[in-house]
């Protein structure tokens, strides 16, 4: 083909308007800062709301768009009626339609209801906002049918349909709008909510959907850490190496993981596998927090984050550690921030991620490199993408 050609195909590919499915969970993440490890069902969403949860939906999903709009213009949004899609697009600046009527509640009963309205009106591609619950609803909808990207806004999001966060999604989006990306089938992944609750992590594959190929913008899936006799006393280690250098009247704020959990039975103590405890003086002080009784517990006083990245993903903070806000983490400050990982698990991790939610915070973390312990008296210090 000839140059000419060739560019006169590009051209024709920048006119053409191309359509986009927008759908929001705008309840998804509700659960996070509160400690409750996601809002499926109506109970859980109640109780979130009555612990003081805020939405987190809307802004990322705003995010999204307004990114879009920087990256392409020439496309058309399909949305979901009244908080599921229309009020963002609404500020967004894109021409939009609107598929569903406006509800003041919604469910997963209404992510499949547009969901498949929408595979009858020639999607060049559908972006959803929220977690793998919401991933679930949209897979049962459409399958492989039209190519789909998750913005993440839930509590767990172990599906590797979802972008590292809004900014990565909007570029992926335009991108393959563009005709610049191929797609591959993609894992979608949830876990059982309430068994999670209780301390026990059983995930689960549901199906596959279709995503554009971006290895580099999309977060893979999670890879459950080996339990192997290595890796147990490479835990230990790092464990040891803490605990002997655990500082007095400081207050230590262990996110989940096994890792820092073996450094409480190493206290004898008995910690919170997949929440957020508080430690001082070597005791725990405080169980399963939410965001806003971390900010009282540290209020004054001097505190430090010990934090391990997830498997195969390497995010730090964003994934089923909302509790540690970006408040959380101003507070306590980005020098007083411990990251535990075994070697086993770095050599896996092609970077660590970060995604509080908090652009400017993100960027800074980007900046600095941050401490990370890999055995015993052994410690690096690694940037973050």
């Amino acid at each position: 083909m000839s140059t000419k050609n060739q560019l006169q195909i590009d051209l024709k590919n920048e006119k053409e308007l191309k359509t986009l499915g927008f759908i929001v969970n705008p309840v998804a993440g509700m659960g996070g800062a509160v400690g409750l490890k996601g809002t499926d069902g109506k109970d859980i969403l109640r109780k979130a709301i009555e612990l003081g949860a805020k939405p987190v939906a809307p802004k990322r999903a705003s995010s999204f768009l307004f990114e879009l709009g920087k990256l392409i213009q020439n496309v058309k949004l399909i949305v979901g009626g009244g908080d599921m899609g229309e009020k963002e697009a609404l500020k967004s600046g894109f021409e939009y339609s609107i598929c569903s009527k406006r509800k003041k509640s919604t469910d997963a009963k209404d992510t499949i209801e547009i969901a498949t309205k929408m595979l009858d009106l020639d999607l060049n591609l559908l972006v959803f906002c929220g977690g793998d619950g919401t991933a679930r609803d949209i897979e049962k909808a459409i399958n492989l049918s039209v190519p789909v990207i998750g913005v993440p806004t839930g509590v767990k999001m172990h599906s590797a349909i979802f972008a590292l966060n809004p900014q990565a999604a909007a570029t992926v989006a335009a991108k393959f709008l563009k005709s610049e990306l191929p797609v591959k089938e993609t894992e979608v992944m949830d876990v059982d909510e309430k068994a999670f609750r209780e301390g026990h992590l059983s995930a689960h594959l549901y199906g596959y959907m279709l995503a554009p190929y971006e290895p580099l913008l999309l977060q893979g899936k999670k890879i459950a850490s080996p339990i192997t006799e290595n890796e147990l006393r490479n835990q230990a280690a790092i464990s040891v190496y803490i605990i002997e250098n655990m500082e007095s009247n400081v207050i230590y704020i262990l996110g989940p993981g096994t890792t820092t959990r073996t450094i409480a039975d190493l206290l004898d103590e008995k910690k919170t596998l997949l929440g957020v405890d508080l430690f001082y003086d070597k005791k725990i002080i405080a169980n399963d927090v939410t965001e806003k009784r971390i900010l009282n517990k540290i209020k004054g006083k001097h505190a430090k984050i010990l934090v391990t990245p997830i498997g195969g993903q390497g995010f730090v903070f964003g994934r089923g550690n909302q509790q540690i806000s970006s408040d959380v983490i101003k507070k306590v400050g980005l020098n007083n921030i411990i990251i535990l990982a075994t070697k086993s698990k770095l050599s896996g991790l092609k970077q660590l991620r970060i995604d509080t939610g908090d652009k400017e915070l993100d960027d800074l973390f980007r900046e600095n490199k941050l401490k990370v312990i890999t055995d015993y008296g052994i410690e690096l210090l690694v940037k973050a993408e």
